[in-house]
């Protein structure tokens, strides 16, 4: 061992889910023992098992334990541990945190903490790539942060501007604002987003760059002067500015632009005396132009598809970079093989703005033909606290095409049944001729809305026939009838009548209006169901749980109510003013005090859940008659907020629904 080298031998990883498994998996493979911490919600959690030791750190907000600095510092001195990996999130990027560290006498897997400090620090890390020659987006880096301040800014600058918080990351305080009638409200937004994910509501603004691509390059620099880049990864499908497809290589880059942008991105590790795997993450337009706009100094959430590519562990290398060693390749030894794709499945609903989910995984089945990044399994609970992703899937393949395809039907064989989640949107994206063709941006999701989110999703009447039957038929054991059994089904605002008319040995006619089908139900594997439709068969699996039945069926989940004893809500009940939680969150601001006059579509209140702020709106006309909620609680979902009276002649006429 070298002077420069620090051994250790027990990591304590300062995270949870899927990234502390992933850590431990290379942690035990290079012989390290592991440390997990945990919270009141992680307390049976694939993590907190997985590791030789495990501690508790506190209560399930994350204030109480995974940005508790000092819980983690004791979790490490009661453990002896001799270094901590932070993962990505929480205080992956937080130079208190790693300065504490160091004070501790702990070896930090990540950069020095004022480099953190430094690049974490949006206006000081764009003026540090200025000085370093970088291309940086015009914009406003002052010192003022008053919205008085950084609205007269704005309009000298122009319209659209991006308003992006100082200290953040994943689209967290960042808001694109395009008119300047709506330049405070969203101002108000970003900062107290930005306040509750970093403890920091200072702003800074730049030009918007219209439908551009998000390009980033990984970085690997070790204590001895070696700095090598590992190609690019393209992060353009995005929904809330947080991304939800990363591939590598990307479709826009060629030989000469990575290696523009790879040169860039050394000389600027270079020149911020970096060490670690960092990413440069860059806007790049239509003219092959490319603008630094951040550099996370962490893993990326994203790295798997590097890993496919070069061969590299990259939680490897972070790790033998922190106790001292040289990398052992130069830039000319980095070879990029093939294509790979990453999707980002997340517990949320896309048909309702992306809604964070959260609540019990009924069934968890992922398909054993892709690299699956999860810490889920039958039974876990998915708590409404933290990041709503829960699983990462890869795919690696010889050409872009291939890998496509490949993750397409593994998404469509991955079974994650009991909560919503948006996995035939991610299906329905790679399927897209756009995506198909590589021609997407930043804009990709807004632009293709319609055709993403249909108002009644595909297959959904489908999958209303096929549970319809499961429902009937049970388990293969109904006795055969000749009359049509009724069978109501509920999904969102839809409701399914429809009619089963069961036969011998699995057999059954389902209708609904003049639609009719003839479906055959067997035992399939592990408890589910093979489906025959129209001389085709395939595998369904149906789990109840919650208040509702899920179905897996061509390829897609499908969760529906079922109404079969339900009573009927009528049109007067419907849209009644009774605001209910949406979600398992904390209240941030009730805008409204009993006795005020508020009409449909105003914002009641806002909720914060997953790291994510959520408007709940009046649903009807009315006079705000009871507060059942203050700021700073935490509340369940479906929990009453709000209760409005209605206008003189009641609530507003509403089909009826279920």
């Amino acid at each position: 061992m070298t002077m420069t080298e620090t051994a250790f031998e027990k990591l304590l990883i300062a995270n949870r889910g899927e990234i502390a498994l992933r850590i431990m998996r290379t942690a035990r493979r290079m012989g390290l023992a592991t440390v997990a911490v945990y919270s009141d919600a992680d307390a049976d959690a694939c993590h907190v098992r997985a590791a030789d030791q495990a501690v508790h750190i506190g209560g399930a907000a994350p204030g109480d334990s995974y940005l508790n600095i000092n819980a983690i510092l004791r979790a490490a001195k009661e453990t002896g541990a001799d270094a901590v990996h932070p993962g990505y999130g929480f205080l992956a990027e937080n130079a208190d945190f790693a300065a504490a560290c160091a004070a501790a006498g702990l070896v930090f897997v990540g950069p020095a903490p004022d480099t953190i400090r430094r690049m974490g620090d949006k206006s000081a890390a764009k003026a540090a790539m200025i000085e370093a020659g970088v291309p940086c987006i015009p914009g406003y880096l002052g010192d003022e942060n008053s919205t008085i301040a950084l609205r007269r800014e704005a309009e000298k600058m122009g319209f659209p501007v991006m308003i992006k918080a100082t200290a953040g990351g994943g689209g967290r305080g960042m808001r694109r604002v395009t008119r300047y009638e709506d330049f405070d409200d969203a101002m108000r937004s970003a900062k107290s987003e930005a306040m509750t994910a970093f403890g920091d509501d200072t702003m800074m603004l730049e030009k918007a760059i219209d439908d551009p691509r998000h390009v980033e390059v990984q970085v690997l620099a070790d204590r001895h002067g070696t700095v090598i880049h590992l190609g690019e990864r393209d992060c353009s499908v995005q929904r809330r500015h947080q991304k939800l497809i990363e591939e590598s290589p990307s479709p826009a880059v060629d030989e000469d632009l990575r290696d523009r942008m790879g040169r860039a991105s050394v000389k600027a590790a270079q020149a911020i005396g970096y060490e670690g795997a960092g990413t440069f993450e860059y806007l790049l337009d239509g003219q092959g132009r490319f603008y630094f706009m951040e550099m996370n100094t962490r893993l990326q959430v994203e790295h798997p598809v590097t890993e496919a590519l070069t061969g590299l562990d990259l939680v490897e290398w972070q790790i033998r970079i922190a106790m001292g060693q040289a990398l052992p390749m130069t830039q000319k030894d980095v070879r990029l093989d093939g294509h790979a794709i990453e999707v980002r499945l997340c517990a949320e609903d896309p048909e309702n703005d992306f809604l964070p989910q959260s609540g019990r995984i009924l069934d968890w089945r992922p398909d054993p033909g892709l690299r699956v990044d999860h810490a889920l399994e039958t039974g876990a609970e998915v708590p409404p606290y933290y990041d709503s992703m829960i699983a990462k899937l890869i795919a690696h393949g010889p050409t872009r095409d291939d890998a496509r395809r490949q993750l397409i039907r593994g998404l469509r064989g991955s079974a994650a049944l009991g909560l919503r989640t948006n996995q035939g949107f991610l299906t329905d994206c790679l399927s897209h001729p756009d995506f198909a063709e590589g021609a997407t941006d930043t804009g990709f999701i807004d632009r293709h809305r319609g055709e993403l989110l249909p108002d009644t999703p595909r297959g959904e009447a489908d999958a209303a026939m096929v549970l319809a039957a499961v429902l009937a038929v049970g388990p293969g054991t109904a006795l055969p009838h000749s009359y049509a059994v009724p069978v109501r089904l509920g999904r969102g605002g839809a409701v399914y009548d429809l009619h089963v008319t069961v036969g011998k040995a699995g057999h059954c006619v389902v209708e609904r209006g003049d639609a009719r089908a003839t479906l055959h139900l067997s035992p399939g594997t592990d408890g589910g169901l093979r489906i025959a439709r129209g001389g085709a068969t395939e595998a369904a699996r149906a789990v109840t749980g919650g208040g509702m039945t899920w179905l897996h069926y061509g390829g897609r989940a499908w969760g529906f109510t079922d109404l079969r004893f339900a009573p009927q809500i009528t049109a007067e009940e419907a849209g009644s003013g009774r605001i209910m939680a949406s979600m398992g969150a904390r209240v941030m601001a009730i805008g409204v005090s009993v006795g005020d006059r508020v009409t449909k579509g105003q914002v009641l209140a806002v909720l914060e859940a997953m790291k994510m702020e959520h408007a709940h709106v009046a649903d009807i006309d009315g006079t705000v008659g009871a507060i059942h909620a203050e700021p700073g609680a935490q509340v369940s979902a479906q929990a009453l907020l709000i209760e409005l009276v209605p206008d003189a002649g009641g609530a507003e006429t509403a089909s009826e629904t279920g």
